[in-house]
């Protein structure tokens, strides 16, 4: 593709149009210059294609194998694990067309009830960092792009459409931005997507200093930058900051500021331009015929399991396990059947099968025996889709109170007790003393039953060590009264996020980061220093197999790691090249402005506010009521893996709506919600009813599209 040549020829309405999203996961297509569509799809642990007429997990998307989400895969210490997950997922993109994937998100796990943490892979920006290259190099090692997100400091969801989030400098270079800095000079993604939310008072979407200054001219960047699905405020803004595609598009407004904006020149074309040869150069790139070879998706459902039995987590063991087989086991808690093992949102993927811990110990011949007739009870408990979600932070972080009580009825009986926790975030342990062993599995992924099953019965060692520290209460965490509350997220603890909060305030942690037992045991020699490079020798001195993890801090931060695994009484002297590069002081100041009145209503007021006026709360109401009429088509269904994503694709819709605002609703909706019924809307809701009726009759008008222009 000769990029010159077609910027030359191309005019304004053309590249208006290439700069803007088409029919939610594709660039519009040039026929004219023979510029073809790029196709999207979500990620970050498996690929979400939609089937035609498809839109955002609501219909049903293509089958693709479900594997564990980043919260499990970062636990597991080892960037292999990522990057043979990432080469499949490539693979499977291939199969299916897909030439981008969404992922992965490496923002930094500020606080536990962050309701996307299952997405994101650490409080720390070194394992952050490392297990995000590795997935990228992986997706991209098979001719597939990926979109690295969330670009910058989306850290919670209760606001993240028009959240602030105030800190300073230093705070924001030296942890917020270096996964994402390292991963860019480490993996060269294709493209990086921006966050919806401000950063010190300007949307990520029009923020020169984020997209153009530090990431193009400081980090040398030089792949596509698109939107979150809606996160456009001001379009030739975005463009004049280095925002290069705005997502899902079919936005009319958009496309007509734009060409007013060239033609008044507002918009310098220079800007426009780059925007397009950014476009143009990642289309020549990635975008190739669909493989038409089939894929081994059995090969891929193993791999799955295998990369959940490497992360999983053993946090506690009195030798209760690994169980031999031949306990009477008394099987409780509700994800012994339903397991739960991926996250809800926009991630969610229709697997192409699911092997839960019941299909496993079923083909174990393993069976429930009663409480009268046990030796050993195992409880299946963890956060589900109605208490962790995208589009929402969770109110605590506790297990639901119904499987606190289950767990504490099995404690009662005087049986040994073992927890199997599934989930994707951190949770409170009060029953952590009371019991004998609990094996955390994350979200393990759609084979998560057979890794579990592995696990428990000594088939597998465990070997995942603790990506993020779990405290003993919510109120040890820092910010935990303001985290979440309004539309101000204010970044007072700076950069004291996670271990090194609780280190340096010497509090104590229910369990630390880069906790993991096993079931042998490892001796480390100390680690010695030469040149850059340090050493340690690790020893498993027990009577299994294992693996042990290598874990290099200096001034009390994690600079290095490896993975090891050994025989019994092997020996192996691990090489850590260290990560000392000095962080440069920033400026340590912020200003924290005013909150906005909730009222009147604007475009980027939450929609939750339309309620405090009379009409507000019926076009709340009725927009609502999509999401209600999910839910009852979804209840309707034969119970079976159709009917569960029916349901949590309904809960979903239900949550990112009333966390939208109207301006991002308008932005992500298309042509179901244009610009001049959300200010219709706004008018309405802020009783002046005849200024809503005259938008509602005035569309913005723009020309055709080029592909419509096409087809006559």
């Amino acid at each position: 593709m000769d990029i010159e040549s077609i910027l030359k020829q191309m005019t304004v309405e053309e590249k208006a149009a290439l700069v803007s999203g088409t029919d939610f996961m594709y660039t519009n297509p040039i026929p004219r210059l023979g510029i073809p569509s790029l196709c999207m799809s979500d990620g970050p642990h498996g690929l979400r294609k939609q089937k035609a007429g498809g839109d955002n997990g609501i219909t049903a998307s293509e089958p693709a194998t479900a594997f564990p989400t980043a919260v499990t895969t970062a636990s597991g210490w080892n960037p292999e694990n990522l990057k043979k997950m990432g080469a499949a997922i490539g693979r499977e993109c291939r199969h299916y067309g897909v030439h981008t994937l969404l992922g992965p998100g490496v923002n930094i796990k500020r606080n536990p009830l962050c309701g996307r943490n299952f997405e994101y892979f650490s409080e720390d920006p070194f394992l952050a960092s490392v297990m995000g290259a590795a997935e990228v190099e992986g997706v991209q090692s098979q001719g597939v792009g990926v979109s690295v997100k969330h670009f910058a400091m989306n850290n919670t969801e209760n606001y993240r459409f028009m959240g602030n989030s105030v800190a300073s400098e230093n705070t924001i270079r030296n942890l917020y931005l270096k996964p994402f800095e390292y991963i860019v000079k480490h993996a060269r993604p294709a493209t990086l997507m921006c966050a919806y939310n401000q950063i010190n008072g300007v949307y990520c979407s029009e923020n020169k200093w984020l997209l153009t200054d530090v990431l193009r001219k400081e980090w040398g960047f030089e792949g596509a930058v698109m939107s979150d699905w809606g996160a456009v405020h001001d379009r030739p803004a975005g463009i004049r900051a280095g925002l290069d595609l705005e997502m899902p598009g079919d936005t009319a407004i958009c496309r007509r500021w734009i060409i007013d904006a060239a033609q008044d020149g507002s918009l310098p074309m220079e800007d426009l331009d780059q925007a397009c040869r950014n476009i143009l150069k990642w289309i020549s790139q990635y975008v190739k015929p669909a493989d038409p070879e089939p894929v081994n998706w059995q090969a891929h459902h193993v791999l799955a399991g295998e990369i959940a039995a490497d992360c999983a987590v053993l946090m506690k063991n009195d030798g209760a396990l690994p169980l031999t087989g031949k306990e009477k086991l008394h099987l409780a808690g509700e994800l012994y059947e339903t397991m739960r093992y991926q996250g809800a949102g926009s991630s969610m993927i229709n697997p192409t099968q699911v092997t839960t811990v019941k299909d496993a110990f079923e083909k174990r011949h393993i069976i429930s025996h009663s409480l009268a007739d046990c030796d050993t009870v195992l409880v299946f408990a963890g956060l589900t889709d109605e208490y962790e979600s995208e589009s929402c932070d969770r109110e605590n972080m506790r297990l639901p109170e119904k499987q606190l009580k289950l767990i504490d009825d099995m404690i009662a009986t005087g049986k040994k007790v073992v927890v199997v926790l599934f989930g994707g975030s951190v949770v409170e342990l009060p029953f952590n003393d009371r019991v004998s062993a609990i094996l955390n599995m994350f979200l393990p992924g759609q084979n998560g039953g057979e890794a579990t099953a592995q696990l428990l019965f000594g088939e597998k060692n465990p070997s995942g060590k603790l990506a993020e520290t779990w405290p003993m209460k919510y109120e040890d965490v820092p910010g935990h009264g303001t985290f979440g509350k309004t539309i101000q997220e204010v970044y007072a603890e700076g950069t004291e996020v996670g271990y090194r909060y609780y280190q340096k305030h010497g509090i104590p942690v229910r369990y630390p980061f880069g906790h993991g037992l096993s079931y042998t045991t490892f001796e480390h020699s100390g680690w010695q220093k030469d040149g850059d490079v340090w050493t340690q020798t690790i020893t498993n001195t027990g009577s299994r197999f294992g693996a042990e993890v290598a874990q290099l801090y200096l001034d009390g931060e994690l600079k290095g790691f490896a993975k090891v695994y050994l025989n019994p009484g092997e020996s192996r002297t691990v090489a850590i090249a260290a990560q000392e590069e000095c962080s440069a002081v920033y400026s340590d100041t912020y200003t924290v402005p005013s909150l906005p009145e909730s009222f009147p209503v604007t475009l980027e007021s939450r929609f939750t506010d339309l309620q405090q006026s009379f009409i507000g709360r019926i076009l709340f109401n009725a927009v609502l009521s999509v999401a209600r009429g999910q839910k009852k088509k979804a209840d309707k269904m034969p119970d079976g893996p159709e009917k569960e994503n029916a349901r949590k694709g309904a809960l979903f819709l239900k949550r990112i709506l009333e966390s939208n605002s109207l301006r991002s609703m308008s932005m992500s909706a298309g042509q179901s919600m244009p610009w001049h019924v959300a200010n219709g809307m706004m008018e309405m809701a802020n009783g002046h009813i005849f200024r809503g009726i005259r938008c509602f009759l005035s569309p913005v008008k723009v020309p055709k599209l080029p592909k419509e222009e096409n087809a006559q």
